[in-house]
């Protein structure tokens, strides 16, 4: 999975972009799945990977399906993005895609609710395949909304604490830290000052910090986001306050959040080989499944520690849970060979050695229980650790919201005013973000 393009997507301009493509598919009748899939047919495959090597992987991935199923071909459309996915949808024809793979599992909730993509709740059931028992908890919530299931995990992604031992151990560390507290002053521990800089900062802890952002912060306290009845619960539910809380803390801790902006200001992009982890620059580093492989590539001068990310203090016996995400797979409303579709969707995202195969090359999280367990699997010693984290059930992920993922800018934009200084009373920041919420939603709606 190209992860720059998935993190990228998750900005409110992406939300935007998809918003539009739902908005294209509302209103039209689903042509239904009347289609012979028994029969010689084709149909296409739309998907975001770029990167000869992930291409390649989905070629191999389709072969092993055409193999099994000599009568429905593929065409595969590589490196298409949401928007072009948009156009496509709305300007219809036979080059249109029957499947779409996106990296933006944050608007699952628009894609079902606005029927741009198929419920496939019914396909499940007459496949005879139960879902729940499919799929890894925090994956299974995030494929659906309000009922109606229009995606399904293709791959996932679980984020973990990577950690410099050499670092650690210069510094009398002899384990990873498990709660919060711990982190903090392991954090300042590994913290080095220079002047009026660090050579070494323990963890930069500021949210323009790469992956440091609130949704994967927080869900280390495992928030409620929304209450029963839909409303934001941002100011309701104290964990997000204490996460919000934590984090100022240690930007002040840390040097300030002015001084901590001078330092990053100089450190390598999140995408190539001067990431500061790889440099040594910070010592600690919350981050994707994928980390692993671009920091061993890198050729770093020190042994690369792997762990789940800490947990509150009260929190200690949750120990091993993190934030899961992925990519999604579905059926445009608009295809006229959704069965057919659906052999290839149940293929690629229900088989366990299509799973285990595409994960191998993709170097990435498998996306079902059997294939989290199979034998067949290889990777580093230390992937392993994410394979836990999503299977833990205490993971977790963003629920689905009928905007996409609008309220978690919202929320990431109070953390980018309350670090900085911009908002000094958080309680009155977390009402009036939560207000918001509720505002863009019930507009949404």
């Amino acid at each position: 999975m190209p992860e720059m393009s998935r993190k990228v997507a998750i900005a409110l301009a992406a939300s935007a972009s998809l918003a539009l493509l739902a908005t294209a598919c509302t209103g039209q009748s689903a042509t239904g799945a009347d289609d012979d899939a028994s029969k010689e047919t084709t149909i296409n495959f739309w998907h975001g990977w770029s990167a000869p090597a992930e291409q390649k992987a989905v070629k191999d991935l389709v072969a092993g399906f055409e193999k099994t199923h000599p009568a429905i071909h593929v065409n595969i459309v590589g490196n298409m993005t949401d928007d072009k996915v948009n156009q496509a949808l709305r300007a219809g024809g036979e080059k249109a895609p029957d499947v779409v793979s996106s990296f933006t599992t944050n608007n699952v909730g628009t894609f079902c609710s606005s029927g741009a993509f198929v419920d496939l709740n019914p396909f499940f059931e007459k496949s005879g395949i139960d879902p729940d028992k499919t799929f890894p908890k925090a994956m299974n919530e995030y494929t659906q909304y309000d009922g109606d299931r229009c995606t399904v995990p293709l791959l996932g992604d679980a984020y973990g604490l990577y950690y410099n031992k050499t670092a650690f151990k210069k510094a009398g560390i002899t384990s990873p830290p498990k709660t919060w507290s711990a982190f903090e002053a392991d954090a300042k521990k590994l913290t080095i000052k220079k002047g009026d800089s660090f050579s070494q900062l323990g963890v930069m802890p500021n949210y323009h910090g790469w992956e440091f952002t609130t949704e994967h912060l927080f869900a280390q306290w495992s928030p409620t986001y929304f209450d029963s009845s839909g409303r934001s619960n941002l100011a309701k539910d104290p964990k997000f306050a204490a996460g919000f809380t934590f984090q100022k803390k240690l930007v002040d801790e840390l040097g300030g959040y002015r001084k901590l902006e001078r330092y990053r200001s100089g450190l390598g992009d999140e995408w190539g080989p001067k990431h500061p982890f790889h440099t040594g620059q910070v010592a600690m580093q919350l981050d994707g499944e994928w980390r692993l492989g671009m920091a061993l590539d890198a050729g770093p001068k020190f042994e690369i520690g792997v762990a789940p990310l800490p947990v509150p203090d009260d929190q200690v016996d949750q120990y091993g849970k993190g934030y899961i995400t992925g990519t999604i797979a579905g059926i445009p409303a608009t295809s006229k060979k959704q069965n057919a579709a659906w052999e290839l969707v149940k293929y690629m995202t229900t088989n366990t050695d299509a799973v285990v195969s595409f994960s191998n090359a993709i170097h990435n999280v498998p996306s079902t229980l059997a294939a989290l367990k199979s034998p067949k699997l290889k990777y580093d010693p230390r992937f392993k650790t994410f394979l836990d984290i999503a299977s833990n059930p205490n993971s977790q992920t963003s629920p689905a919201s009928v905007n996409g993922g609008v309220y978690l800018v919202t929320i990431q934009k109070l953390g980018y005013d309350y670090e900085s200084g911009k908002v000094t009373d958080l309680k009155a920041g977390l009402q009036k973000a939560a207000r918001q919420i509720d505002t863009d939603i019930a507009q949404a709606k």
